[in-house]
């Protein structure tokens, strides 16, 4: 039976992946810094303790070898090198990247979107073949480049295929975009305000479709990057749509033709004023990928594990809204999502928005 070690198995995307890969016929060892198993994997599924930090931890795992091994939680040159230096026990790997290494003509990236005239505009879609920013240790982008850089010049010793992934969505995500129109409608804001007209798009990922080129990518080894992504990419003021209609409430749009005010009202985890959207056409030919899910399709179980973590019952009173669902939000969200306050601050000052509206209809 063909083996497969997975680190980072109890993240968002690892929950998926160990199960559609244990579900292919795969013998998979679920790597957690705690051990865990979730309940959704089937019971053949082994599970190991080991922070991928110790390297003498993560070889033990592997022991004396593993078909392919997936890493979910690579950064930088550092987990490159002790990946390949597993390479005489591990036939090929799958390592996550992102979307964020893309680079546009002007050398702006992820990392310059916060200066003025710094948001990239790359080509649409994004190609694989799109320079990629520098390698180094400055940042989340630099890192992955990083990493990426060192892989596939190791193809010899460990064939590697580089997932690029766009707006990771689905349940156990710790920065979730969807926050933002779904506890504004638990909270009974019955209005909102999208900048950019509405018509940003940031190429969501569903763990679901990124699960399935892993396991597409685990059968066919190969040294490659694809980009990993859903096939579809709804604009912001889509999803919103979306989201009210899988929360069962109406809620009226109110449309800003440019950037957001310098309060940040309309300022959503989507909005950008250039799209970033990636081409999804190697990974069908060289895999033979099709998407086993659509953005809208996932939304359900992604709003319900917004809610849930944002119950009453986690703290505070909280009561109930349209459809049975909880009404205002009982936790503290930056309790329930301290890494989403870190990356956007405030994205619910709702005394700005009722002042901008305000004035803006006086």
């Amino acid at each position: 039976m063909r083996r497969a070690v997975v680190i980072g198995a109890t993240g968002q995307i690892g929950r998926v992946a160990v199960g559609a890969l244990a579900r292919d016929g795969w013998q998979v060892t679920a790597v957690s810094r705690g051990g865990d198993r979730d309940q959704s994997w089937p019971g053949e599924v082994r599970t190991a303790r080991a922070d991928r930090e110790d390297d003498a931890a993560l070889a033990a795992v592997v022991g004396d070898g593993c078909d392919v091994l997936v890493d979910l939680v690579a950064f930088g040159s550092e987990h490159a090198r002790q990946l390949t230096g597993l390479g005489g026990r591990v036939g090929s790997a799958v390592v996550i990247s992102s979307v964020s290494v893309y680079e546009d003509d002007k050398g702006r990236g992820f990392d310059t979107q916060a200066e003025p005239d710094g948001f990239p505009q790359y080509p649409v879609p994004i190609p694989e073949s799109r320079r990629t920013v520098a390698p180094g240790d400055a940042s989340y982008s630099t890192r992955k480049a990083a990493l990426e850089r060192e892989l596939l010049a190791a193809a010899d010793t460990l064939p590697t295929t580089l997932l690029r992934a766009g707006a990771i969505h689905g349940p156990h995500c710790r920065t979730p975009r969807e926050l933002y129109f779904v506890k504004r409608n638990l909270d009974g804001r019955r209005r909102r305000i999208l900048s950019f007209g509405g018509e940003s798009r940031f190429h969501p990922a569903s763990v679901h479709n990124i699960a399935e080129l892993i396991r597409l990518a685990a059968a066919k080894p190969g040294a490659r990057v694809l980009n990993a992504c859903d096939d579809g990419a709804p604009t912001v003021a889509e999803i919103a749509s979306a989201i009210d209609s899988v929360m069962g409430v109406e809620t009226e749009t109110v449309l800003l033709d440019g950037p957001p005010p310098p309060e940040g009202v309309g300022d959503t985890p989507w909005s950008v004023p250039h799209p970033v959207i990636c081409d999804m056409s190697a990974a069908r030919r060289e895999l033979g990928y099709e998407e086993v899910t659509r953005y809208a399709e996932t939304l359900p179980e992604t709003v319900a594990w917004i809610e849930r973590q944002l119950a009453a019952d986690a703290g505070g009173v909280g009561g109930v809204g349209s459809a049975g669902r909880p009404g205002r939000a009982g936790r503290d969200w930056r309790e329930a999502y301290p890494k989403m306050s870190e990356a956007y601050g405030d994205l619910f000052d709702y005394a700005a928005e009722d002042a901008w509206l305000a004035a803006r209809n006086a």
